[in-house]
């Protein structure tokens, strides 16, 4: 698949490869950009069927650029943003990187649309009362501008508390309509319960650290599946988990989707080797 307007938005960066500019290409090919005093650059962490072991997503994190590795966790970066203008403009730089470096890594192994794997991108909890207009908008136009499909992006949206749902509603509404597929986090599996009844999102992730309502987990999993709604189990990073997670899937005959560093930790380059997950555990 050929993205031309990508494909010559990265030439023009190739040419001028000055990293005093706000985005340059990395001797890897690799997006990167500045925030401040600091570079920051993609890397995804896969998201696997129990059932194949094939991968249905990746979800996209900010790193810290480095020529050697694949850099440092950023995640507190938001969080000391000095103001909500920042935020947002540190928000929208992640995303776009994520984005250019999702669908080069696409086009260059000849996937088509369908075929990739889905990108997801998470939504900082400050940018939820930080933009005060139409969510989303912004970000569509970028990938407009780079003629890059929105279609396989899920925007992932924080963990927020029970007062704080409205506000989850109105963003989740204004990203439906600039036409996105929709997250919400969960800190658990009663969490989620709670937002699958007032929320309609496409897909829930459930922090699979702590598992100790099995009769949760099984309730989760049935309701979600009646209303056609995804569930994805994060941070499983232990066997211990993992065979929890395996017996729900078979005991209730539905489809367990679960990612975390039992398997596979976040690297710059797109999985291009599909091991079956059980041998990955």
């Amino acid at each position: 698949m050929a993205y031309q307007a990508l494909d010559a938005y990265l030439a023009r960066l190739q040419a001028t490869q000055s990293t005093s500019s706000k985005v340059w290409l990395d001797e890897q090919g690799r997006a990167a950009g500045r925030f401040f005093n600091t570079s920051l650059t993609s890397a995804f962490q896969p998201v696997r069927s129990f059932e194949q072991g094939s991968i249905v997503a990746c979800e996209a994190f900010a790193r810290s650029h480095s020529a050697v590795d694949d850099g440092l966790h950023l995640w507190k970066l938001l969080d000391q943003a000095a103001s909500d203008d920042e935020s947002v403009e540190l928000d929208r730089l992640c995303r776009m990187l994520h984005a250019i470096n999702y669908y080069r890594q696409v086009a260059q192994g000849g996937l088509g649309d369908t075929d990739a794997p889905e990108l997801h991108l998470s939504v900082h909890a400050r940018l939820l009362a930080a933009v005060n207009n139409n969510h989303g908008v912004a970000y569509r136009r970028i990938l407009a501008a780079l003629e890059l499909p929105h279609e396989r992006i899920v925007l992932q949206l924080p963990v927020v508390t029970p007062n704080q749902r409205w506000l989850l509603n109105y963003v989740l509404d204004n990203y439906r309509r600039n036409g996105f597929r929709l997250g919400v986090s969960a800190n658990s599996p009663l969490e989620a319960l709670g937002l699958l009844d007032k929320i309609k999102p496409d897909l829930i992730k459930v922090d699979a650290r702590e598992l100790p309502d099995p009769d949760s987990v099984a309730l989760l999993l049935l309701r979600a599946a009646e209303q056609g709604v995804r569930i994805f189990f994060k941070r499983v990073e232990n066997r211990e988990v993992f065979d929890k997670l395996s017996q729900f899937g078979q005991a209730l005959a539905q489809p367990i989707h679960a990612q975390g560093y039992l398997w596979d930790t976040p690297g710059a380059r797109l999985p291009d080797q599909i091991s079956g997950i059980r041998d990955a555990a």
